[in-house]
This record gives C-alpha cells, sequence and structure tokens, in this order.
C-alpha cells in the first residue's frame, strides 16, 4: 500500500487489535495521549481496584490539576475516559480548562480482576498461591475470574483506534488504567507479550504519546511523563 492510499482513508489491518478486525488507517499526524487516571487510597494501600470505582484521593486530585495545563498545551481535539470515576474525575480536569466534554467508553475500564478485586497483594499471595504465581509469571488467563491479558488489549486498543478515527489529524486525550494502559498500547502497537512484560506502568497522572504515521502505522513517542 503506498502512503497516499494510506492518507486517503484505505482500510488496513491492525496488529494485535482481533483477528480480522478491518480499520481505517487515520491520517499522519493523528495523536493519543493515554492517560493514567490520579492517585487513589487503593493505590496507596496496594489494594486492587479492577473495575471497583474507587475515587481519587486528595493527591490524586492535586495530581490531575497539575497535569493538565500540560495536556491542555497539547491542544486536544476531544477528551475520552473510563467511566470508572477515578479515571473520569481525572479527565474532568483538563475539560474545565480546555471547555471539551468528556466523552466516557466503558472499554477504558481497567483489567477486571475477579475474586482479587477489594484485597492487597498480600492478601492475594496468602489466599491464592496458585494463581498469584501464574500472574506473577505474566500468564494470560491466571485464574480467579481474572480478565485475560489478550481481551483486555484487544477492547483497550479498539477505543483508541476508534478515537483516533473520529478525530483524524488531531490529537485525542484517554483518561484510562494503569494495566489497562500499557495493554491497550502493546495491543495497538503490535508488540508481542515478551516485549510488552518490559514495560513499567505508567505512574498516577503519567501518560504516553501514540502518533499515527503513514507508512510505519503507531509508533510510541513518549512514555511515562508526566508533571
Amino acid at each position: 500500500m503506498t502512503p497516499g492510499a494510506e492518507q486517503a482513508g484505505a482500510e488496513h489491518h491492525v496488529a494485535g487489535v482481533g483477528a480480522g478486525l478491518r480499520v481505517k488507517a487515520p491520517p499522519r499526524g493523528t495523536r493519543l495521549i493515554i492517560w493514567r487516571h490520579g492517585n487513589t487510597e487503593w493505590n496507596s494501600a496496594n489494594r486492587v481496584q479492577g473495575q471497583i470505582d474507587a475515587a481519587l484521593s486528595e493527591l490524586g486530585r492535586r495530581q490531575a490539576a497539575a497535569a493538565a495545563p500540560l495536556l491542555a498545551a497539547l491542544r486536544p481535539a476531544a477528551i475520552v475516559a473510563s467511566d470508572l470515576s477515578r479515571a473520569a474525575d481525572t479527565a474532568a480536569a483538563l475539560a474545565a480548562l480546555t471547555g471539551l466534554e468528556v466523552r466516557p467508553d466503558p472499554r477504558l475500564r481497567e483489567r477486571e480482576y475477579g475474586r482479587w478485586e477489594g484485597l492487597t497483594m498480600s492478601e492475594i499471595a496468602e489466599r491464592f498461591p496458585e494463581e498469584h504465581a501464574r500472574w506473577r509469571a505474566g500468564e494470560q488467563s491466571p485464574g480467579c475470574g481474572i480478565e485475560s491479558l489478550d481481551d483486555l488489549g484487544k477492547r483497550v486498543a479498539e477505543a483508541f483506534q476508534e478515537a483516533a478515527e473520529a478525530r483524524p489529524g488531531g490529537t485525542t486525550v484517554l483518561a484510562t488504567h494503569g494495566g489497562a494502559a500499557r495493554q491497550g498500547c502493546g495491543s495497538l502497537l503490535g508488540w508481542p507479550p515478551r516485549v510488552l512484560r518490559t514495560v513499567g506502568g505508567l505512574g498516577n497522572c503519567h501518560w504516553a504519546e501514540l502518533r499515527h504515521d503513514a507508512v510505519r502505522g503507531w509508533q510510541l513517542q513518549a512514555y511515562n511523563v508526566g508533571a
């Protein structure tokens, strides 16, 4: 495929976003800012949140307020957020500066952690030692009702891709969660699991930047940037 044809809107397969999925290639200059939510009390306690709707702490609200002017300077055309309040409230800090509405997308939710949600990591290691060991080893589906890494990556990457298509050539900020951000980025970039396991998590209220190149597709431009 020639660069001109790709920029004209030809469809192509995006690695990692589901077998056989056909999507439009965003034009050159399309940018996604993948923003992790601010701190919560559960983050501080090393307690697994998953899809439980834990609220931002006072620290988290300060982090969002500090990061928002930096992201506003990127002149986003749209803001999309997980519908969990810790991400939606983080996005609201940016919306207050830009005047943009926040569009909720439940596909940006954190990984579902099943029976682990609400427990600390030490409690998990004690109660579910076999599943904890499999999780530590990076197995796709360690058990206990935990969402597989493949399913997580696919649903988040689909949300990323659709957000890019909705604002071609522009910048979209997506407020999401730590595990969802890493797995979604890896899936959109087509990285294999062994590579993705070497990537550290985003800090609270830190972000990654993805840009689309007409020849090479999606590229990671920056990672774990913050105030």
